[in-house]
C-alpha cells in the first residue's frame, strides 16, 4: 500500500482537512463524499463538477437562455426566471409588493355621497317632525266682507300675550307675572317681507292705540285681542289695509323657554333698570340675559318720557337679537340646541292653521336680516268710549307708512323712528 492510500485510510471524512488528489480524479463538488461510502457499488452516483473544457468562456455568448430547474421547498419550481434571493428580516418581504391601504378617488366620493344622503334624511325628518308639532288656530285668515284685497310681499301679525298659562305658581312669582286671569295682548308687531329683496320692515302696533273695531266701534287695539285672534287680525287689515299672510304669538311660558333653550340673549340695555313689578334689576351696558330676565326686560315700563313707546322699542331690539341668535349656525348645527329650540318653539308658540314648519323658517331668515324696524307714528291722545285715554296715530304719517307696506316699498326715512 503506498502512502498516499495509507493517508486515505487514516483520514475520516469531513476532519477539516483536504485530502491529496488521486490519480484520475475529476473536479469533485463540494458536496460529494471525500471517499466511496462503504454501502456505495458499482452503480453508485457521485456529485462531480463539470469538466474545464465544459465550463463556458468568459463572454461567449449563447443562444440558449439557462433553464431554471431547481426545486424550491421540495417542490419543483415552475417558470424559467433567476431564482431570487430571499431577503433578511427587516428588508422587502419576497414576491410582489403588496398595495398600501390607501382610499381611492371613487372611494372617497362614496363616503361623502353617502354621508351628505344621511344628512338630508335626517333634516327632512326633522322638519316634518317640527311641522307635526305645531299647533293651529282654525278660521283666523278667514275672509269676511270687504275684506282687502291681496297686497304684495308677505305680512305677519305677531302677537305677545301676558298668558300665564303653563307657568306654575311658582314661576309666576318667580318672574312677578302677577295671578292675572285670562289673557290680553302684551305687544304686537307687523312684519312686512318685501318680495323685491329689500329688508324687512318690523312695525310696533301700541297696543293702546285708538282705532275702530268691526261691530264695536272705537276703542284700543289691545281691546280687539280680547274678542279672539280673528277679530283682532280683521282690525287690523280694516286700519292698516295691509292684508295679513301668517299669525302667529306667543305667552310668557313660551318666551322664557325659547330664550332658555338658545342659552340666553346678547342685549345692549341703554339705562340702569331696577323693576320689582317686572322682577328685573339690570346694569347699564351688553350683557346675556336668560330667560326671566329677558322677559323683565320686555315688560318694564320703566324709563323714557313715554315709557310704553320704549317698551317697544326694547321688545322690537329683544326679537330682533332672539331670532338672529337662533338662527345663527352654532345653534342651528349643533343638536343640542337645535333640537331644544324646535320644542321649545313649537311648544310655545300658536300660529293659524295654514302656517307651516317652511313658513316659520322663512320668519326666522326675515327677522335674522336685520329688518328696519320702527313704531306707528303718533300725535297725542284720544279718548274712547271704554273709558280712560288711547293713544292718537298722526294719520298723515301713518297712512304713508301703511301705503309704503302695501305697495311692498321701502318705508320713508322721516317716518322711520331712529331715537
Amino acid at each position: 500500500m503506498s502512502e498516499d492510500d495509507r493517508t486515505r485510510a487514516m483520514r475520516s471524512p469531513g476532519d477539516g482537512r483536504p485530502l491529496p488528489p488521486k490519480p484520475n480524479d475529476g473536479l469533485r463538488s463540494g458536496g460529494a463524499p471525500a471517499h466511496e461510502a462503504p454501502f456505495g457499488g458499482p452503480g453508485a452516483r457521485t456529485h462531480k463538477l463539470p469538466a474545464a473544457s465544459q465550463i463556458p468562456e468568459p463572454g461567449s455568448s449563447s443562444n440558449e437562455q439557462p433553464r431554471a430547474g431547481s426545486r424550491v421547498y421540495g417542490r419543483a419550481r415552475s417558470g424559467n426566471s433567476p431564482v431570487r434571493p430571499l431577503r433578511s428580516k427587516g428588508g422587502e418581504p419576497s414576491g410582489p409588493r403588496r398595495a398600501r391601504g390607501r382610499l381611492s378617488g371613487k372611494t372617497i366620493l362614496k363616503i361623502v355621497a353617502g354621508v351628505l344622503v344621511v344628512l338630508l334624511v335626517a333634516a327632512v325628518g326633522l322638519f316634518f317632525w317640527i311641522n307635526s308639532r305645531i299647533v293651529g288656530i282654525e278660521g283666523v285668515l278667514d275672509d269676511y266682507p270687504g275684506r282687502v284685497a291681496d297686497t304684495p310681499g308677505t305680512n305677519w301679525l305677531l302677537v305677545g300675550s301676558d298668558s300665564r298659562k303653563g307657568l306654575s305658581a311658582a314661576q309666576r312669582k318667580k318672574l312677578a307675572t302677577g295671578r292675572a286671569v285670562g289673557q290680553r295682548t302684551d305687544s304686537m308687531m307687523l312684519l312686512h317681507i318685501p318680495d323685491t329683496g329689500d329688508k324687512p320692515t318690523l312695525v310696533s302696533l301700541p297696543r293702546d292705540s285708538a282705532v275702530t273695531i268691526p261691530g264695536k266701534g272705537r276703542d284700543k287695539l289691545n281691546a280687539a285681542y280680547n274678542g279672539g285672534p280673528q277679530l283682532l287680525v280683521r282690525t287690523v287689515e280694516t286700519v292698516t289695509g295691509v292684508r295679513i299672510d301668517h299669525y302667529m304669538e306667543i305667552g310668557f311660558a313660551g318666551f322664557v323657554s325659547i330664550v332658555d333653550a338658545i342659552g340666553g340673549v346678547e342685549i345692549n340695555v341703554r339705562a340702569a333698570v331696577d323693576d320689582p313689578k317686572a322682577g328685573l334689576k339690570l346694569k347699564k351696558g351688553t350683557q346675556v340675559l336668560n330667560g326671566a330676565q329677558a322677559l323683565g326686560y320686555v315688560r318694564t315700563r320703566k324709563g323714557g318720557a313715554l315709557p310704553d313707546f320704549e317698551r317697544t322699542k326694547r321688545q322690537r331690539q329683544f326679537l330682533g337679537a332672539v331670532v338672529k341668535k337662533a338662527a345663527s349656525p352654532g345653534v342651528l348645527i349643533n343638536p343640542f340646541t337645535s333640537i331644544p329650540l324646535a320644542m321649545s318653539a313649537t311648544d310655545a308658540v300658536t300660529v293659524d292653521d295654514g302656517t307651516g314648519a317652511f313658513d316659520m323658517l322663512s320668519l326666522g331668515l326675515a327677522m335674522g336680516d336685520s329688518p328696519v324696524t320702527t313704531v306707528v307714528p303718533f300725535g297725542g291722545n284720544e279718548a274712547v268710549p271704554s273709558g280712560g285715554t288711547a293713544v292718537k296715530w298722526d294719520r298723515v304719517k301713518a297712512l304713508a307708512l301703511f301705503d309704503a307696506l302695501k305697495n311692498d316699498k321701502p318705508v320713508p326715512q322721516d317716518i322711520i323712528d331712529n331715537k
